[in-house]
């Protein structure tokens, strides 16, 4: 029985020292933050929704935001909560909000933002960032949030 344990034990050590201790995974960059950033307040400013507006990378740390003329103060954290949900979920937060509404109160309590209106940025399927909007209404939040994902989606 010892036998087989320390050839397996040998095998992953050996596995182990030949796998790449790093990975080369896409981040967002300053440039990509803020082209992010006007478009979501482009889109803000043309359908009357003033919004807080986040950015975040892909471990949820913030990277842009504007708090558009209009907007309560209430929404700065909410808009950065739900960048960051999503950035850490890699999932939209009209998912998780869902989730939520049919009985997953954990998602709720973990320190995640489960409110429509946040989106990973998804370039060459590695999520990169995220985008997490707050206004007058929650529908217009996710639209805009899931429009600017999409966009630099298919810009890259």
């Amino acid at each position: 029985m010892r036998i087989p344990l320390l050839i397996a034990s040998a095998l992953l050590t050996n596995a182990a020292h030949a796998a790449p201790l790093v990975t080369d995974a896409p981040t967002l960059s300053e440039a990509g933050a803020a082209r992010a950033l006007h478009e979501a307040e482009s889109r803000a400013l043309s359908g009357n929704a003033p919004s807080a507006i986040a950015i975040v990378d892909g471990s949820g740390m913030l990277l842009a935001f504007v708090r558009m003329d209009g907007v309560r103060p209430g929404s700065i954290e909410l808009a950065i909560g739900k960048a960051r949900s999503a950035a850490l979920m890699r999932r939209p937060t009209s998912e998780l909000e869902d989730n939520v509404a049919k009985g997953r109160t954990a998602l709720a309590t973990e320190g995640l933002t489960a409110l429509r209106g946040g989106a990973p940025i998804m370039i060459r399927g590695a999520c990169v960032g995220a985008i997490g909007v707050a206004g007058l209404n929650k529908d217009q939040d996710a639209a805009i949030a899931a429009q600017v994902a999409d966009a630099l989606e298919h810009a890259s």
